[in-house]
């Protein structure tokens, strides 16, 4: 009787199903996870540039996670940079390097990065960016008088380098200094006529000295011997005359080991018959910036296709329009005086300042 009673009571125990564990909650832009994954993208970034400056964080525009199984993650990032005064070239890390203000006519850069993050440990498996300088209008409004980007090949551009090289070189006892590229070019008619460029330079084989006798004789120091710089000119024309030149080498360096197939960045060999009075590829005439038209697939990772970057990023981007607009009738709902919303997940702050 006693067991008859225990069966009628067990069968009517309530029955409780397993219910699945529900789906962690999207990142934010500003949350830890994500500012991660953008450090580890930047990074990546400026270590396969090789033309112009470091960039810098300004803000992370979205993210999204696509799990692939346990401890496994897709991550995709889209990020806004500002270029930094740091060349390519400088050993400074980037966390010392300032961010051109936006009264210097400031540069900025768009990125789209694919990223696999494997048991909490993050790599790039390829990255799309462009950048583009702030538009001369705005600039103007903010700073009437500010100088403006001038044409990298600008021909009073070009004077100006070879005229402050030609008196570096002529003045030091030191290896003699080749062109590499131009960086960076201003030019200022009110109230003196000034030129300002900036350029990166590489050591040759020969001195100073003995280029003069064959300056064409002299090439840059192989790679386990490279040396390589950075020099500022000013050259005043009006109301008087005056040249004002100052270079820095970094000595040599050794490229960093997870870039093992690249050559060092900002070093371009040229090839016969390109003109590189300026540093610069025939498709570069007429630009004021170096464009971060950075492209590249990870060769060492596992997966490695940048078109999945685009799809996937509009695929994204549709599920944020979709969120947006479930938002936009949730907040139609009457809430009680006083309530504030929470800040929307992305995109998130801005670092330094909006262009």
């Amino acid at each position: 009787m006693k067991a008859l009673v225990a069966l009628i009571l067990l069968v009517q125990l309530p029955i409780h199903k397993a219910v699945p564990a529900a789906p962690p909650a999207p990142l934010g832009c500003d949350d830890p996870e994500s500012e991660a994954a953008a450090e580890v993208a930047v990074n990546y970034i400026n270590g396969h540039s090789h033309h112009g400056y470091k960039f810098a964080l300004n803000r992370i525009e979205d993210i999204r996670v696509v799990p692939q199984g346990p401890n496994n993650d897709i991550i995709f990032l889209e990020l806004d940079l500002l270029e930094t005064k740091c060349p390519i070239l400088s050993p400074t890390p980037l966390a010392n390097c300032t961010v051109r203000s936006f009264a210097e006519h400031a540069v900025e850069g768009d990125c789209d990065v694919k990223l696999q993050k494997v048991d909490g440990t993050l790599s790039v498996l390829a990255s799309k960016c462009h950048s583009h300088a702030d538009s001369s209008e705005d600039i103007l409004k903010v700073c009437p008088d500010c100088p403006l980007l001038a044409s990298l090949n600008n021909t009073e551009v070009l004077e100006t380098v070879s005229a402050a090289l030609n008196d570096y070189n002529s003045k030091t006892t030191d290896s003699y200094l080749r062109l590499l590229e131009i960086g960076r070019a201003k030019i200022q008619y009110h109230p003196g006529h000034v030129v300002v460029t900036e350029f990166a330079v590489g050591a040759t084989n020969c001195s100073a000295e003995e280029a003069k006798a064959n300056v064409g004789a002299c090439q840059l120091l192989p790679e386990d011997q490279s040396n390589f710089g950075f020099c500022t000119a000013v050259m005043v024309k009006r109301p008087s005359q005056d040249l004002q030149v100052d270079c820095q080498l970094y000595g040599h360096q050794v490229p960093a080991p997870d870039i093992p197939l690249l050559p060092w960045p900002g070093v371009t060999y040229t090839h016969p018959g390109q003109d590189t009075s300026a540093g610069l590829a025939p498709s570069a005439v007429g630009v004021t910036n170096h464009n971060l038209g950075l492209f590249h697939n990870n060769p060492v990772a596992s997966e490695s296709s940048s078109s999945e970057i685009l799809r996937s990023m509009l695929s994204a981007k549709s599920v944020t329009k979709r969120a947006v607009a479930e938002a936009a009738q949730h907040d139609k709902v009457p809430r009680p005086v006083g309530f504030v919303p929470p800040p929307p997940p992305c995109p998130g702050k801005i670092r330094h300042f909006d262009i």
